[in-house]
């Protein structure tokens, strides 16, 4: 017990032994500058990697194929479902390829690619085309049929110019 009357009063407020006045700052100091650091590096680090990422998404579009478009005469069928009163499709559709190549395993094929076209859309009721998700359906079984006619060439998308039903 004698031996803490012995610390000063600035020692038994801190509760600390041994600890000179002032080494908190030296620290606090160095802490600061240690974080300082850290944040500079890092957004240094940063910077750098996403200017590198820029560099390889613009050489990876440079280096792309870009996709060659086709347009379909337009596409007029009856829809199923309705005998009392005939509703009629109108589709204007064009095809995404990926190069001109498949264009050209594709143009021989059109009178097959129309056909399937008209037989599948001839059997589609009015309901089978509410709302997106019948025209996604849509897209993606027209798609099929071209892929299927111009194997093993592949198209990319049958997109729609106009869909009109009346």
């Amino acid at each position: 017990m004698a031996k803490n009357s012995s610390k000063s009063a600035s020692e038994q407020e801190d509760g600390a032994e041994g600890v000179r006045p002032g080494g908190g700052k030296k620290k606090l100091i160095l802490i600061s500058g240690a974080v300082v650091l850290a944040l500079a590096l890092g957004g240094g680090g940063f910077y750098f990697f996403k200017k590198g990422d820029e560099r390889r998404i613009e050489d990876a579009k440079l280096a792309a194929p870009k996709p060659v478009f086709f347009e379909l005469p337009d596409i007029t069928v009856n829809l199923a479902g309705n005998p009392g009163r005939p509703l009629y499709m109108r589709v204007k559709v064009v095809i995404e390829a990926p190069d001109p190549m498949t264009l050209e395993a594709l143009k021989p094929v059109m009178p097959r690619v129309a056909d399937s076209f008209q037989v599948h859309m001839r059997e589609m009721r009015q309901t089978d085309l509410e709302g997106s998700a019948g025209i996604y359906r849509l897209r993606e079984e027209l798609t099929r049929r071209v892929n299927a006619a111009i194997a093993p060439a592949r198209i990319n998308a049958v997109l729609f110019k106009e869909i009109v039903v009346q």
